[in-house]
């Protein structure tokens, strides 16, 4: 009896049967293919020692400066950070309007709500425009006596503000319990910070877009003041008015909310008469009671949110082509300077360049030098763009999905593209003595993303690719349209590496080499099929370099953040059929945003818990803003927490289904046993093997298996009997690693059943 050695090609096939995958690996999580053979990947550690962050990072960045120090830019829904030698700092923008001058408002009392809990009720002498979760600094804390309080509680410190009851009017958390409740009294000034976007992309309105309690983080809230019945009439079924307890705050006209958010209704009004809506449509972009254009039945005090401003009101007649984008930042660096765009928002910058401690001061309202500023021009600068982005060698900035008229946020245009002069961040008037200029795409409704590809600049639209060249004067860039039916699926779901562009389409992989090609998937149908593509702002991609890896994660069906993630290996594709494919699932593995190793000799990445708690920036009354960890990939061989405990790093693969006897299946084979052939091996592994009588069996396992195997294992005896077999090896135990070679088994004939 000789050994049979069975050799499997590098990469998971998904789209054919078990059985049909011949020769072939089927399923993996943590396990990667290096020159052919499959191995577990390199572990993670954390970059930040007891420290983690507030909210969901979609967007990282490392630059240098000119005396060589390296910085990582950090963009989440909340803020804006700087990692700098081993530490967080916060240099989120403060509000502005568009001329860039600071936004604040005077309080004329702060009142304690109660004495068993912490919160306190902040009026502003004017209206404050704050929504519920936005982040606010207090100054000049003065505080009604008899409270209890000391303003050291207030003073300087980061709020999030809890609800919005009125628009001179909001409430937050205080450090500590009052002693007394007192209704008036005091003054501050409040100074909030700039306002980025949920946490999470919705489409047609469903559940889960808020920080808490489902609503829509930062929207204006109030009740019904009277039942709705599902007709076409307003409160108590007659008239065109909705009457709320407060219609203070709400926009006017607009667009109101009313009930649980995904099963809701949405009523549009052209007027207010407080407390009512006036003039208002039931059943507004596809939300009337189902096989009517009713409006649905609400009873008394039914919750009802201020929806004018959600992203995508008015721009679609049904609910199911409207998205509410999650906050992105596009992140890029004019030399030692960093540049930051809120996506639909103001273009932001921090200069590393400032010396000794002034870079990094303490946070407060009064600072100046500390903090991303609004990019300001005297002729102008765009407040609204989609994302923007520095052109290769001729330093332009370009804004995509910007305004037609510099300024105003109004004449945003998606499909519009705006580049300063060259090598002046704040110049966009086209002169005949400068370079600006302006340029509208065509195929597409809005630009997703764009990124440099060597002195090529990729920008995708939603359905179609174009190449930006610089061609110099008169017309200063070129565009091409070089792709059609490739439309990118979200801002960050492109990366770049050697020239060559990869990106995550609606319907598949694409890459462009200076032609768009369409990439052969072997696990397209197992994410496609599994994919909610109506959250594609969420999917992040990045290149691993070191391993010829280019990976993207993305949100499952069902699940709100990624929870997901899929691998092409473009080094070792070529002799692969459909190409050198991977997957995994495991929750630790799973990363909002990545940047390669560049600056940094080791790729880092974040990672998003949305039922846990950061520690940064400090927040008074923070409620519900999920954690990020910072790490560094491929260190070691496990996960290494923030405060330097292990959580071990599990991985497998499994292989199709052997038919254990090709010439006559009918038979059954005994496996006597096998040879373990590990090219590495650190610890143990565990190694099962699967039994079928027929393709569509359920599989079940040899009698010892699984089998444990250690460096000094020669030989496993299996007793296994079966006409099909598969091959599973994993590792459970923190410091394993493995990385597996050629299966070798020791068949015999069993005879028939």
């Amino acid at each position: 009896m000789a050994l049979t050695s069975i050799k499997f090609l590098p990469g998971i096939d998904k789209q054919d049967t078990a059985v049909g995958a011949n020769g072939r690996w089927v399923d993996s999580d943590n396990a990667r293919f290096r020159y052919g053979l499959p191995e577990k990947v390199g572990g993670w550690a954390s970059l930040l020692s007891d420290t983690t962050i507030h909210g969901v990072a979609r967007k990282i960045h490392a630059f240098v400066d000119t005396d060589g120090n390296r910085y990582v830019g950090i963009g989440t829904d909340k803020f804006l950070l700087i990692y700098f030698e081993g530490q967080l700092y916060d240099i989120t923008p403060w509000r502005s309007n568009d001329a860039g001058v600071q936004t604040t408002f005077t309080s004329s009392t702060l009142a304690t709500d109660s004495t068993s809990v912490k919160t306190c009720t902040i009026t502003t002498t004017s209206a404050h425009s704050l929504e519920a979760g936005d982040m606010i600094v207090l100054d000049a804390v003065t505080l009604p006596g008899g409270t209890g309080l000391n303003a050291a509680d207030f003073e300087d410190k980061l709020f999030q503000v809890l609800t919005v009851p009125t628009n001179v009017t909001f409430t937050i958390n205080s450090e500590n319990q009052a002693g007394s409740v007192v209704a008036t009294g005091g003054s501050m000034t409040v100074q909030p910070y700039q306002r980025i976007g949920p946490a999470a992309q919705t489409y047609g309105y469903g559940f889960g877009v808020g920080n808490y309690g489902g609503n829509i983080s930062g929207s204006l809230s109030n009740d019904l003041d009277g039942a709705l019945n599902a007709d076409a009439a307003g409160t108590g079924g007659v008239g065109t008015s909705v009457t709320l307890t407060s219609s203070t705050g709400f926009s006017n006209p607009g667009v109101a909310s009313v009930g649980v958010l995904g099963t809701g209704e949405l009523i549009s009004y052209t007027g207010i008469t407080p407390p009512d809506l006036t003039t208002i449509t039931r059943g507004a972009y596809g939300t009337a009671t189902p096989g009517t254009s009713n409006g649905q039945a609400h009873s008394d005090a039914t919750i009802v949110y201020d929806a004018t401003d959600w992203n995508g009101w008015g721009e679609a007649v049904n609910a199911s082509s409207v998205t509410l984008e999650p906050g992105l930042w596009s992140l890029s660096n004019w030399g030692q300077v960093l540049v930051a765009t809120v996506s639909n928002g103001k273009t932001f910058t921090w200069d590393s360049g400032i010396s000794g401690s002034a870079r990094f001061t303490a946070r407060a309202s009064t600072t100046t030098n500390n903090y991303a500023t609004n990019v300001t021009g005297a002729s102008g600068n765009p407040t609204a763009s989609r994302l923007t982005l520095i052109s290769p060698t001729t330093r332009h900035l370009i804004h995509l999905g910007t305004e037609t008229t510099v300024g105003d946020s109004t004449t945003q245009d998606d499909m519009f593209i705006r580049f300063s002069d060259q090598g002046q961040i704040n110049t966009y008037a086209p002169a005949a003595d400068n370079s600006a200029g302006t340029y509208r795409l065509q195929d597409g409704t809005r630009i997703i993303g764009a990124i440099v590809a060597k002195e090529n600049i990729l920008v995708w639209t939603d359905n179609a690719l174009y190449s930006m060249k610089f061609v110099g004067s008169p017309f200063t860039f070129g565009f091409e349209q070089v792709g059609t039916n490739c439309g990118l699926i979200g801002q960050n779901a492109c990366c770049e590496i050697d020239g060559v562009a990869y990106w995550l389409s609606n319907n598949g992989f694409f890459a462009f080499d200076g032609t768009v090609n369409s990439l052969p998937c072997a696990v397209e149908d197992y994410v496609y099929d599994n994919f909610d593509t109506t959250k594609g702002q969420q999917v992040s991609a990045g290149i691993n370099n070191l391993f010829t890896e280019v990976i993207w994660y993305y949100p499952s069906s069902g699940s709100t953040y990624n929870d997901k993630y899929v691998v092409f290996n473009y080094g070792e594709s070529k002799q692969v059929p459909m190409g050198n494919w991977y997957t995994g699932v495991n929750t630790n593995s799973i990363r909002t945003s990545w940047i390669d190793a560049i600056v940094y000799p080791k790729p880092y990445s974040t990672y998003f818990n949305s039922g846990a708690v950061g520690t940064f920036p400090e927040i008074i009354g923070a409620l519900g803003l999920g954690q990020t960890t910072f790490y560094e990939q491929e260190t070691g061989t496990d996960q290494i927490n923030p405060d330097g405990s292990t959580t071990a790093l599990t991985s497998y693969i499994e292989s199709y289904d052997i038919a254990l006897q090709q010439e006559q299946p009918e038979l059954f084979l005994a496996m006597r046993r096998f040879v373990p052939d590990f090219k590495t091996l650190t610890g143990n592994a565990k190694v099962t093997i699967g039994l079928k009588d027929y393709p569509s069996s359920t599989a079940g396992n040899s009698t010892f298996s699984p089998f444990t195997i250690t460096s000094a294992t020669t030989k496993e005896d299996t007793r296994a009997r079966g006409r099909y077999a598969s091959l599973k090896i994993e590792n459970d135990s923190a410091g394993e690693t493995w990385r597996f070679g050629t299966f070798q088994i020791d068949l015999q004939p069993d005879g028939r059943r």
